[in-house]
Parts: structure tokens; C-alpha cells; sequence
């Protein structure tokens, strides 16, 4: 059933009151895996890293996780605009992308930076249990990805389940096109194996919302692959999947105005987290 989705200006908000008055500080380009492997490979010297934007006046903050798009094939890491200055820190990752590597090389670069998050966030003042994970296309499969399969993170002794929230922007429900296309499989043909976030539905993951374009303006099949992947989530019992399709938005231009519902979904998380 398709949602509609009414937008809003939020003028002023943020996730905590006093928010817009502290200080945020921005570190750029910290390496992600640890110094031995990032000395042994060049590209990952050059593409595993990250940048941490983050509140200094405030304790206990939430971090969100952001990886950007590009079909796995291209794509700069950035701090998104909509996410500054709301009383929270974000984390803004590269990964390696094909041709130079092939799947699932994207997925474990994707693992390590969040692993990094989960290890460092308490140092800079936040919360490890308000770690939640998202991204745009390309980012939305690797959010999903991480978050589904909990093999990715278990090689860092990190339960995906303490993952706050997941929130893919126009992700791959299918195992994604470009992984398609290095089997010579055509992006018309969809495919659910193990690098697919379908093959991984499960009861027990954290909180996942799913947020699409206009059905008739996405990439391909964008927005019924979230529909099914909605559908699974409900059928295997998953009880926090929820499903928003923006009307009159394409595939890029939906982002946007998807900012305001991962920061509403962020902000009602943490209302839940400290009702505990």
C-alpha cells in the first residue's frame, strides 16, 4: 500500500533543545582499519578513512553513520547539511569501490568504519548505544547489509543488534547492481543471494525504516524492492520496519527530504533508550 508522505520545513530543529548553541568540532580523514592494514594496500590508505563531526559541549550524544551513494562505483564522503547542528554527531565514511575491488569488499570496509564508531564514539563524548546507521543508494545497501547480516560485525566481537537503528535511503532490498554486474547478471534481473539484504530478514534486527521515491520516478525497481523487503521484515515477525514512499521524488532528489524523518526516527529512538 503506498504511504504518502507529507513534507514539512523544520525551521529550527533539533534533536535537543540547546543543540543549535554548542560548539562542533570536525576531524577529517581518520583511517578506519587498524595501522598494519593500512600501510599494506595504498587504496586503502586512500579510501578507508572517515570524518567525525561532533558536539564538544554535550555528553552522551547519538552518532549517526552516514554512507554516501554512487552504485558502489564512485561517491565522496560528506557530512550532510541537514544533519548539522541537531545535538548530534555524524560520521561520514569512504569505501573502496569496484572496479579496483569487488563485493564483498564494500560490505567489510563498511563493517570496519562502524566497528571504529562503536570503539572511539565514547571518547569524543558519545553514546555507543545510540549508534545508528545509515545512507543513501550504494550507502542504503551497505546500511542494510551490516545491519541484516550480523556475520560482518561478529568478526569484531560487535552484535548488529546494538546498532540503534537502521535507516537506508533508497537501498537495494536485491543483492545490488553493480554486485549483479560483476557476474554478468543484466540490473533488470533482480537477484537475492547472501550479498542481498532479503536473504537476511530476521526477527531480531534493530529498528529498520526504509525510505524510497515516487515509485514511478526511482531507479528501476527501487521502491517494490523495499516494499518486499518491508513485507519479509513484517512476515518473519520483525515488529519495527516501517516503510515511507515520498511522492514527486527521484532517486537523487529524495534524500533530502528524507533527512527530517532519520532525524525523527533518531530522536524517537532516544526518547525509547532513555525511558530504560
Amino acid at each position: 500500500m503506498k504511504r504518502l508522505v507529507f513534507l514539512f520545513v523544520l525551521t529550527g530543529f533539533s534533536i535537543f533543545s540547546n543543540a543549535q548553541e554548542t560548539t562542533y568540532e570536525t576531524q577529517t580523514n581518520l583511517r578506519y582499519y587498524d595501522a598494519a592494514k593500512n600501510t599494506s594496500d595504498s587504496y586503502i590508505s586512500e579510501r578507508c578513512v572517515l570524518d567525525i563531526y561532533y558536539p564538544k559541549d554535550l555528553e552522551d550524544f547519538a552518532t549517526i553513520i552516514w554512507f554516501h551513494g554512487g552504485g558502489l562505483i564512485g561517491g565522496e564522503k560528506f557530512i550532510p547539511e541537514a544533519l548539522k547542528g541537531q545535538g548530534v554527531a555524524v560520521v561520514a565514511v569512504n569505501y573502496r569501490l569496484y572496479p579496483k575491488v569487488k563485493a564483498p569488499v564494500y560490505i567489510e570496509d563498511a563493517a570496519s568504519a562502524v566497528n571504529w564508531v562503536f570503539k572511539n564514539i565514547s571518547s569524543y563524548g558519545g553514546d555507543p548505544s545510540l549508534i545508528f546507521v545509515s545512507g543513501h543508494s550504494a550507502g542504503g545497501y551497505l546500511t542494510s547489509m551490516i545491519g541484516l547480516d550480523k556475520s560482518w560485525l561478529q568478526q569484531y566481537n560487535i552484535d548488529a543488534d546494538s546498532i540503534a537503528g537502521l535507516i537506508p535511503f533508497s537501498g537495494h532490498g536485491i543483492t545490488h547492481m553493480t554486485v549483479r554486474k560483476e557476474h554478468g547478471i543484466p540490473e533488470t534481473i533482480p537477484t537475492i543471494d547472501n550479498l542481498a539484504p532479503l536473504y537476511h530478514v530476521r526477527a531480531d534486527a534493530p529498528p529498520l525504516l526504509l525510505i524510497t521515491g515516487d515509485r514511478n520516478l526511482e531507479l528501476l525497481g527501487r521502491y517494490e524492492e523495499n516494499a518486499y523487503f518491508f513485507r519479509m521484515m513484517k512476515l518473519v515477525g520483525h515488529k519495527e520496519t516501517v516503510l515511507y514512499e515520498l511522492d514527486g521524488y527521484d532517486h537523487s532528489g529524495m534524500a533530502e527530504p528524507a533527512f527530517p524523518l532519520l532525524l525523527k526516527e533518531v530522536k524517537r529512538i532516544i526518547k525509547l533508550h532513555t525511558k530504560q
